[in-house]
């Protein structure tokens, strides 16, 4: 059985793989949020989709307002926190 401190170094160890910046920011002291909890590039697609969407209203462009609403919505999806979860379980991962 596994002692708490090789359970510990293999947590530190997991972390390290899985999310290098967050350890080095956890080592180094500074705080730094997790990979999960980061949404820039969902912020970034909001807007791209908002902007094509005011646009395609503003020149009357059916297609144009279309792509807006489904950038927007597909852009909505990626601030959900558990979006890689399939129905409560965690999808599994090659390791």
């Amino acid at each position: 059985m596994p002692t708490y401190d090789e359970r510990l170094r293999d947590l530190e160890e997991r972390l390290r793989h899985d999310d290098p910046g967050f350890a080095e920011a956890m080592s180094a002291g500074t705080p730094r949020p997790p990979r999960e909890y980061r949404r820039r590039n969902a912020w970034l697609w909001l807007v791209v989709g908002l902007a094509a969407l005011g646009m395609g209203i503003a020149v009357g462009h059916g297609l144009l307002i279309a792509t807006g609403l489904v950038v927007t919505g597909a852009a909505a999806h990626l601030f959900d926190p558990q979006r890689g979860r399939l129905h409560g379980r965690d999808i599994p991962t090659m390791r």
